[in-house]
C-alpha cells in the first residue's frame, strides 16, 4: 500500500512525499486517515527538530510523520485483532502511549503513522495500550478535535484547591467562583470557555478576555449561556489601563478562583499571578517554544493567601474519552475552534505558518486537493465556485461554523470513499 505523507527531517524541514508502507503485521492495522487538525504543537516541533523534547530519534535518518490530533477509518485489521475491531470503523487517537516507561507520541516518533497522511499503520502499542478510540459522532473533524478538547478537558481536571484545615488537594475548578481565562477568543480559549459553560458544578462568573474585538465578537455570536446560574462576560484587555484593578472589579474585589493562561506571554502571566484570590489556582496552559520563559510571582501570596500554579501538556484516555461523550451528546462544540480547510499538499506551509495565519484550528483533510481556505471567505469564493456557494450556505446554518453536513458536502464533492 502508498501512503503520501508529510514527514518532518530536521529543523523547518517538512517533505510532502509519497512511499510504499511496510506489509502489515498481525498486531497492527491500517487505517485510512480523513482529517487531522494543525496544533501548535506541531509548528513547535517543526521548529525545533531534533531538539524538540519528544523526538526520540534522528529525524534524518527516521523521519516523523506529523499530525496528532487525526480522525479516520480502519482499513485492515491484523489477525490478532480480527475479532475486537472491523473494517470500516470510524476512530481517533491518544497521541501518546508510554511502554514498559517508554512514552512515544503520533506525530513525533513515527514514520509510517500520522495525521498528515493518507494511510498509516497503527502500530501494535496503540491498540494494545487501549489508545485506539472508536467514536460514534456524526463528523470526522470533531474526532480530530477530541485531542485538542481533552487537552482543555485534562487543564480543567489538574486545577485543586487547599483548605486551612487540612493538607488535602480538592480537585477541579471551585464550584459557585470566579473565574477568568486571558486569550480567550484563540481556538483553545473558545473550547475552554464552551467548556466552562456545560460544566454542572462550575464557576458562577465565566470572564474572557482578549485583544481583539473581531475575535470576541466572533465568540459572542457562537457561545452563550443557557444555564441561568452562570454569568459569562468578555473583556477586550487592551483597553484596559490597569488590567489587573479592572478586571478585580468584575468580581467585587475578591479575584479569580480559577486562572487560565492561553498565551505564553510574560506580562500576561504576571497579570494572572495579579488576578488570583486566596487560595487561587493559576492553569499556564500555553506551552511556550522559549524554554527560558519566565515571570514574576507574588511569594507573598504563595505563603499568606495559598495561591499555587499549575500546568500540563497532553491529556490521559478519560480525558479523551469525556471529550468524546461530550461531542456525542452535544454538549460541547469543538467547531467553534475551525477557521480554515485545506488539503495535504497545504500542510507543508500551514505547519510552518501557523502563528502567522489569523483565525483559529486549521482542519487538513489529506484526500482533498485544496489550498488552506478559511471559512470566512466561502462566499465571495461561492461567487464563481458552487462548491464554496453550498460550503457558505451550510456554515450560514450553522453560525459560521464548519459543520458535519459541510464535511460531508466537501467529501462527496472529492469522492473521497469512506469504505475502504
Amino acid at each position: 500500500m502508498k501512503t503520501t505523507a508529510v514527514r518532518l527531517y530536521g529543523e523547518k524541514d517538512l517533505r510532502l512525499e509519497s512511499f510504499e508502507l511496510p506489509e502489515l503485521k498481525e498486531d497492527e492495522m491500517l487505517v485510512k486517515i480523513i482529517s487531522d487538525s494543525v496544533c501548535m504543537s506541531t509548528y513547535k516541533l517543526a521548529q525545533q527538530g531534533d531538539r524538540h523534547k519528544r523526538v526520540s530519534e534522528s529525524l534524518s535518518e527516521h523521519p516523523a510523520i506529523i499530525g496528532h490530533e487525526l480522525s479516520g477509518i480502519i482499513v485492515e485489521v491484523g489477525e490478532k485483532w480480527k475479532d475486537s475491531y472491523q473494517k470500516g470503523m470510524k476512530f481517533t487517537v491518544q497521541p501518546e502511549v508510554t511502554v514498559d516507561g517508554v512514552s512515544r507520541t503520533v506525530g513525533y516518533n513515527y514514520e509510517t503513522y500520522g495525521g498528515d497522511s493518507t494511510y498509516s499503520i497503527l502500530p501494535a502499542e496503540v491498540i494494545e495500550t487501549g489508545s485506539l478510540i472508536p467514536f460514534k459522532g456524526e463528523s470526522y473533524f470533531e474526532a480530530s478535535l477530541s485531542e485538542p478538547t481533552s487537552c482543555i478537558i485534562a487543564g480543567y481536571h489538574r486545577m485543586y484547591h487547599t483548605s486551612k484545615t487540612n493538607h488535602q488537594h480538592i480537585m477541579g475548578i471551585k464550584e459557585g467562583g470566579n473565574q477568568i481565562i486571558l486569550g480567550a477568543c484563540g481556538p483553545m480559549g473558545l473550547e475552554c470557555i464552551d467548556y466552562a459553560l456545560q460544566i454542572e458544578n462550575g464557576a458562577k462568573l465565566i470572564v474572557a478576555v482578549d485583544v481583539s474585538d473581531e475575535r470576541i465578537e466572533r465568540a459572542k455570536k457562537m457561545l452563550k449561556v443557557t444555564d441561568g446560574s452562570k454569568e459569562l462576560i468578555f473583556v477586550n484587555g487592551s483597553g484596559l489601563e490597569n488590567p489587573v484593578e479592572e478586571l478585580r472589579k468584575l468580581t467585587g474585589g475578591h479575584g479569580y478562583d480559577d486562572v487560565f493562561v492561553y498565551a505564553p506571554v510574560r506580562a500576561l502571566i504576571e497579570q494572572a499571578d495579579g488576578l488570583l484570590a486566596e487560595d487561587g489556582c493559576l492553569n499556564f496552559f500555553a506551552g511556550p517554544v522559549d524554554q527560558t520563559l519566565s515571570a514574576a510571582v507574588n511569594f507573598y501570596n504563595v505563603h499568606y493567601a495559598r495561591t499555587h500554579t499549575v500546568g500540563f501538556t497532553g491529556s490521559t484516555n478519560d480525558d479523551l474519552y469525556e471529550a468524546l461523550k461530550l461531542m456525542e451528546d452535544g454538549r460541547i462544540h469543538p467547531n467553534v475552534m475551525v477557521t480554515h480547510i485545506g488539503g495535504l499538499e497545504s500542510a507543508v506551509d500551514t505547519t510552518l505558518n501557523v502563528p502567522g495565519i489569523p483565525g483559529g484550528k486549521k482542519l487538513i483533510y489529506p484526500h482533498i486537493d485544496l489550498p488552506l481556505t478559511a471559512i470566512e471567505d466561502f462566499r465571495k469564493l461561492g461567487e464563481k465556485d458552487h462548491l464554496f456557494k453550498r460550503l457558505a450556505d451550510s456554515c450560514d446554518r450553522h453560525q459560521g461554523c464548519w459543520n458535519a453536513e459541510a464535511e460531508r458536502i466537501l467529501l462527496e464533492h472529492y469522492q473521497v470513499d469512506l469504505t475502504k
